[in-house]
């Protein structure tokens, strides 16, 4: 390991002064783990430059335990029969999160119940347009992502955006879920021009390891790493690491405990938060706000009933309740509770000061919604 961490330290160090900093680090990294190759269609938990029109897999374990947690009691049967359309499709530079399918089954599934509404689940961002809407009452953007209504051709975006707002304007109803919000604030020109291009994408587990890796060597707090400081870090993982005292390190307990060695991410430095680039004011104004920041899952949130005497929220008894979640905050100006009606959000007065200082920048009102 000591041999390892030398020859990095020597490779890093393109100027010769004996200290490397986070640019290094990242570029050190990024030629030991290049960035992967390119995104296949349908495949999950991936920045995909082209968006994605494939469904996405899920595994039976997966479906069986949500369906499990799914309340047995069934709604209030409507008076007439109702449709909604999943709409799961991604955007060009959106993550493709592997919840999505499990969402739409979650849909499904609760409309199954008591025969709810039917379900309809699309990949397919063509079937947004005003004759195929009409069947629907209700639109469920699952994970929606980026600009994900939009096609290389200007008058196609605007047909859809159009039919979108009409379907809204004429009384149905538009449900989201989680990035549904991370929609339509970033420069999606920008991610379509990529994706045509060819662009690689961000390396982003090569530029989070690097800070972590800055953050564990940087005792000094300088900003930058000696190469007393790299030596020391390889021998504290090494002691770490060879509990038994052998002097000698195993592949798989090396994999098994890489990531206890480091710090937790901090994100405060590598400026991923996102900068508005609002292509469809409009959206943002319907969907309540656009995502600036998230916790990292499996992140503890106390979760407060601010309507409890809503239908939608009479089950919780106006009591609160713990979730652990990968949850999303919203930019200061996108939100506000003159534009919407909030039935839960987080209750922030209880959230520890360590789990707040992850927001860099956070919201000067504290206020949170969720729903």
């Amino acid at each position: 390991m000591e041999s390892g961490f030398n020859s990095w330290f020597t490779a890093w160090d393109k100027t010769h002064n004996e200290t490397f900093g986070q640019p290094e680090t990242l570029a050190g990294i990024s030629t030991l783990l290049p960035a992967p190759p390119a995104v296949k269609p349908g495949q999950a938990n991936t920045f995909n430059t082209a968006g994605n029109s494939t469904p996405v897999p899920v595994a039976q374990a997966a479906v069986d335990a949500m369906m499990a947690a799914l309340p047995t009691a069934p709604g209030q049967k409507p008076m007439h029969e109702r449709r909604v359309l999943v709409m799961a499709h991604t955007g060009a530079g959106g993550f493709v999160h592997a919840s999505i399918p499990l969402a739409a089954k979650a849909v499904e599934a609760l409309g199954n119940q008591g025969g709810l509404w039917t379900t309809t689940v699309s990949y397919d961002v063509a079937d947004i347009n005003t004759e195929n809407l009409k069947k629907y009452d209700a639109i469920f953007l699952d994970s929606t992502t980026a600009c994900f209504l939009d096609d290389p051709d200007p008058s196609v975006t605007a047909t859809r955006r159009a039919a979108f707002l009409d379907f809204v304007r004429g009384g149905k109803g538009i449900a989201g879920i989680h990035a549904a919000t991370d929609s339509y604030h970033t420069d999606c020109l920008a991610s379509e021009a990529a994706a045509k291009n060819g662009t690689p994408g961000l390396n982003l587990g090569a530029l989070v390891l690097a800070s972590r890796f800055v953050s564990a060597a940087d005792k000094d707090n300088d900003g930058t790493v000696s190469q007393q400081e790299w030596a020391a870090l390889a021998d504290d993982w090494f002691q770490k690491l060879d509990t038994g005292n052998t002097g000698k390190v195993a592949r798989a307990d090396f994999v098994a405990h890489f990531n206890s060695l480091l710090p937790p991410p901090d994100m405060h430095p590598l400026n991923l938060e996102s900068k508005p680039v609002q292509q469809w004011p409009e959206f943002n104004k319907l969907i309540g706000g656009y995502f600036k920041f998230h916790w990292p899952d499996p992140q503890v949130i106390e979760v407060k009933i601010d309507d409890p005497k809503s239908p939608l929220t009479a089950m919780f008894h106006g009591q609160e309740f713990e979730i652990h979640d990968e949850t999303y905050t919203f930019e200061q100006e996108s939100f506000s509770r003159r534009n919407v009606h909030v039935l839960t959000s987080i209750d922030y007065d209880k959230m520890s000061a360590e789990d707040k200082a992850k927001e860099a920048h956070p919201r000067t009102d504290g206020d949170y919604a969720l729903s």
